[in-house]
């Protein structure tokens, strides 16, 4: 059960995360601290700003091992800070036997510094962790999205899909590289309880998924040229390339545009159009 220290915790570390380090602008009307204000760590954490007052307040008891993770990479903690969070929250840290979430100080620098280029960071089952603001612009904000719902193979077999265009013969192999991406982090992975349940639940609501597993189908994601149907920029044709994080097996998905393109231009564009949408 989390205590009052934990929601003690989660305001101290709030206070000291400045908004533009964690990717949000500085501006915004007066404020009383140079940290995070609540509904600034509730959007990076994908929770309410409601939960996050109540967690703070000692007015919410037994955060999931995902909020929990969630709370962590917002407020940019180090590993041993994570640690100390779990604990206050009545959890076990994840170990070795469960899917890695955690993002390190040094590639959260990474990402930071990747501000007019849309990436995100995927886990080993595809669930996604951290978009930035272009990549939010291009594919969709993430934000709002829970559980499941966060998930590229349950988006893509069973959920409503993304932007990303694709012929017949390409997404059969785009699907099959998902299903196989998650049949080997199954293997690596077997103890992991929210693993085992997503692709419990895929089996029982998706067919296409469940032939796929079935049969065994083997694959991997890897760099491809993809077009993207942006809602008020149009077609815009980009390479994707997914890197792998050693000793972490997180996925970080980079789109780019070769420069001085038309799709160059279009990327721009809807960095621009995103960057208002969030901030307006």
């Amino acid at each position: 059960m989390a205590t009052a220290e934990f929601g003690r915790a989660v305001r101290r570390w709030r206070d000291r995360v400045r908004p533009e380090a964690a990717g949000l602008p500085a501006g915004g009307g007066h404020r009383r601290a140079a940290g995070l204000r609540r509904e600034e760590l509730a959007l990076l954490a994908g929770v309410s700003a409601d939960y996050v007052t109540r967690l703070e307040q000692g007015r919410a008891s037994h955060p999931s091992v995902q909020v929990v993770e969630a709370l962590a990479r917002a407020l940019r903690l180090s590993r041993t800070e994570r640690t100390h969070l779990f604990q206050l929250a009545g959890q076990a840290p994840p170990g070795p036997e469960t899917v890695p979430a955690y993002i390190t100080p040094s590639l959260q620098r990474m990402l930071d510094r990747m501000t007019g280029t849309p990436v995100a960071v995927y886990d080993a089952s595809w669930t996604l962790l951290v978009a930035n603001p272009p990549y939010a612009a291009l594919m969709g904000d993430p934000s709002g999205r829970r559980g499941n719902e966060r998930n590229a193979v349950w988006r893509n077999l069973v959920g409503p899909g993304t932007r990303v265009r694709h012929t017949p013969e390409s997404r059969r192999a785009f699907e099959a590289a998902l299903v196989g991406d998650l049949r080997t982090a199954a293997a690596r992975y077997p103890a992991d309880r929210r693993l085992r349940r997503l692709v419990a639940e895929l089996r029982v609501h998706g067919d296409r998924f469940r032939e796929l597993w079935d049969s065994g189908a083997v694959g991997r994601q890897e760099a491809a040229r993809k077009t993207v149907d942006h809602p008020e920029a149009g077609a815009v044709t980009l390479d994707c390339d997914v890197l792998t994080v050693a000793g972490s097996d997180l996925r970080v998905m980079v789109y780019t545009a070769e420069p001085g393109t038309e799709d160059a231009e279009r990327l721009a564009l809807i960095t621009v159009l995103g960057t208002q949408t969030l901030t307006g």
